[in-house]
């Protein structure tokens, strides 16, 4: 064991960003506007299949200003993340998504864990619901980095112990925190993630104010940067609505 109670053949790894990948996806502005017309065109609107979205700009806006949302619900879009598990509880809530997550159960976890980066906020200002945070001092933030390292290489060392002594995986696993990176991949459509995007980012402009936590928010960005790409039209109706899901 070297010092730190850590095996020498195990190296931890702190990390503080979030890893987000656009997998796949059928998602376009196209999607919306034949989606939509049907109710007007009926078989007709296999006619828009394919076409030129941007000559329906205004059909867009008006579905997410008058919060038609069903036509946005004929999208797909399959992100893999890789973040710390409290994110994924916190991701968890929205139930308009589809989940698979890596498990515990069947493969060994590797030590890979959060620390925040030194730009993130770490002291809370105001109450539950309406609070901002603020910069920490350096040696606020020495002493939260410390001891979360600290934490982490005890409780992976007690992991590997336990796995050694023969525990099963579903049992050892028990110890570890929930700043243990884990991975899944998460498949919503374009409304579902709307929903997402409104309450899990902070943006001026917003008709409803949000307060999401930053690690969140760091992942619900990432995100955002693929839907503004997939569906330019949307995401400008989105906006332009005060960022509320049709």
């Amino acid at each position: 064991m070297s010092e730190s109670g850590m095996s020498e053949s195990i190296t931890p790894i702190f990390r503080g960003d979030m890893t987000v990948e656009l997998v796949k996806a059928s998602a376009s502005d196209a999607d919306v506007i034949w989606a939509a017309r049907v109710s007007t065109a009926g078989e007709q609107s296999l006619e828009e299949v394919g076409e030129d979205p941007t000559r329906s700009a205004g059909l867009i806006n008006y579905l997410a200003r008058e919060r038609h949302g069903s036509p946005f619900e004929h999208t797909s879009m399959t992100f893999f993340v890789s973040a710390p598990i409290f994110v994924f509880r916190e991701f968890m809530r929205h139930r308009i998504a589809s989940y698979n997550e890596e498990s515990g159960r069947y493969r060994e976890l590797q030590p890979v864990f959060y620390v925040p980066n030194p730009d993130r906020r770490l002291i809370q200002v105001g109450k539950t619901g309406a609070y901002t945070f603020v910069e920490g001092t350096l040696e606020q933030y020495e002493v939260t980095v410390k001891a979360m390292k600290e934490s982490y290489i005890y409780v992976y060392e007690r992991y590997q112990r336990m796995l050694g002594a023969g525990i099963a995986r579903e049992v050892a696993r028990a110890v570890l925190p929930v700043a243990l990176y884990s991975s899944m991949y998460v498949t919503m459509n374009a409304r579902a993630l709307m929903n997402f995007l409104s309450l899990r980012t902070a943006r001026e402009g917003s008709h409803f104010p949000s307060y999401p936590q930053r690690e969140i928010e760091m992942v619900a960005e990432k995100m955002e940067e693929h839907f503004a790409t997939l569906m330019p039209l949307t995401y400008a109706a989105f906006e332009k609505s005060g960022r509320i899901a049709p």
